[in-house]
């Protein structure tokens, strides 16, 4: 009997018969005494059957998109299977193929366990006090590569109307947030208030042009007004931390709480381990043997 090739038409014509073979075999009874499986691939000594796709489809799927995924998978399966068959005929001699599967099982049993344990036990919550504790003991660690700076930015389009009340309310804004925050947002303009957050040169570039970030316009405290490119800007710095010195808390507060976190996980895990040996040690199920 002449074999089918793996693509072109006559390939999608037998998977589509697959396929209406499954819905029409749900609605009424197969011809066959015993259905049994569907051979969908072979390669060498390897069967690929359509129950190895179980699971593969989504609720609802239509029969043509159903098809796509089987022809998609058996083509990945056939080209895994030939690198397979290479593979398996050239294994050096010295490679201990059984101890690596047990090697990787128990790595892979492992870590699953220890994901739970994390998932199950490890405090999350980092308070302030531990924040700060932690980057006093490590400044060191968080030297900036680059200066950064926290601002005050009020942009409003050039024809915003009554600049002379904006620019009042800007000579103090520490007064006059409500006002300012108000005339941004009646007039589509774009404001940075009594903000907290540290940015870097780059940062400032979404919302400043370049002819802004001077080095004469960034010193602290400094006000800069100037009317560019459509807008009327506003633009203060109120802290800079130069380069070389030590990042601001807040700056490298996420890449802080990562290594606390991490270092309480490494403490979980370790604690858990050395609990579940000693446990072990009592009831008398590890011994050495030497």
């Amino acid at each position: 009997m002449k074999e089918r090739r793996t693509t072109g038409k006559g390939w999608r014509t037998v998977v589509w018969g697959l396929l209406l073979a499954a819905v029409i075999g749900a609605c009424r009874p197969i011809a066959e005494e015993r259905p049994g499986d569907r051979l969908l691939a072979t390669a060498y000594d390897k069967k690929l059957y359509l129950s190895d796709l179980e699971g593969m489809f989504p609720e609802g799927l239509g029969a043509e998109d159903s098809m796509l995924i089987i022809e998609a998978f058996v083509e990945r399966w056939l080209r895994d299977a030939a690198l397979m068959h290479e593979a398996e005929n050239n294994i050096p001699s010295d490679l201990n193929i059984d101890r690596l599967v047990r090697d990787y099982r128990a790595s892979l049993i492992q870590h699953n366990y220890e994901r739970l344990l994390v998932e199950q036990l490890l405090d999350s919550v980092i308070t302030r006090d531990e924040l700060e504790a932690f980057y006093e003991a490590n400044k060191e660690q968080f030297q900036l590569e680059a200066p950064v700076f926290r601002i005050e930015l009020v942009k409003v389009p050039l024809e915003a109307p009554d600049q002379n009340a904006l620019q009042r309310w800007w000579k103090n804004s520490a007064e006059h947030l409500e006002d300012l925050r108000a005339y941004c947002r009646d007039n589509q303009g774009f404001c940075l208030l009594a903000d907290s957050t540290w940015y870097q040169l780059e940062d400032l570039g979404r919302w400043l042009p370049a002819a802004l970030l001077k080095e004469r316009n960034l010193q602290p405290e400094k006000s800069t007004i100037q009317r560019l490119d459509g807008f009327l800007y506003l633009f203060r710095v109120l802290e800079e931390v130069p380069a070389g010195a030590a990042a601001p808390l807040d700056f490298v507060k996420p890449q802080a709480e990562r290594t606390i976190l991490h270092r309480r996980k490494l403490k979980l895990l370790h604690d858990m381990k050395e609990k579940m040996y000693q446990e072990a040690v009592r009831k008398n199920q590890v011994r050495i043997h030497y």
